[in-house]
């Protein structure tokens, strides 16, 4: 089986450790752990490496967030990946910092990645692992809040709940998406 996992986030040094960039974060986390790296190639910065009987393609794309869905589509079509087999790393306002929620579908609430993605793929038939950032903003500040770094006690915590999204990520290929659902969104 082959697999493409997306990590969004935002080209540029000025995006490192942002909130928006935790797709990123954990994409990386993920190929840091097999010893390989990323090679930069058409939309994006990819790795390829097995685990188990599945062949992982990770990606970062470099499209910007909000065109996302250009790098996203373009890779399904190149390796021949079916859509269910697609996992993308994305943050949530919509859920406290550092909780982990794997989903097989749902709109983009509001996420411009997402947003995007979908609009390519003509579907919202696909798998995330939202990662909650909190929604600690005052009303109308919500992108300064997304584009601003992890408060230090959040950066603590950081690389526990990065661990355990590498181990979500590991499931989804493994085991598939009801057993990971079942074993992790309760944690």
């Amino acid at each position: 089986m082959k697999y493409l996992i997306v990590g969004l986030g935002n080209i540029g040094s000025e995006y490192i450790g942002t909130r928006h960039n935790i797709g990123f974060r954990i994409a990386n986390q993920l190929v840091d752990d097999t010893g390989l790296g990323f090679s930069e190639e058409r939309y994006g910065a990819v790795a390829r490496f097995r685990v188990k009987n599945c062949d992982l393609i990770v990606l970062k794309p470099n499209t910007f967030m909000n065109l996302s869905g250009h790098a996203v589509r373009y890779w399904l079509q190149k390796e021949n990946i079916p859509v269910e087999n697609l996992l993308v790393l994305v943050d949530d306002l919509a859920l406290p910092f550092g909780t982990l929620r794997l989903k097989p579908k749902g709109s983009d609430a509001g996420h411009n990645g997402l947003r995007n993605i979908q609009e390519l793929l003509g579907t919202q038939q696909y798998c995330r692992l939202r990662f909650g950032i909190g929604d600690n903003f005052p009303r109308g500040r919500q992108a300064d809040y997304v584009l601003a770094p992890f408060e230090p006690e959040e950066r603590t915590l950081m690389p526990e709940k990065v661990k355990l999204a590498v181990e979500i990520v590991r499931s989804f290929c493994l085991a598939g998406i009801q057993i990971t659902m079942n074993q992790y969104n309760n944690k």
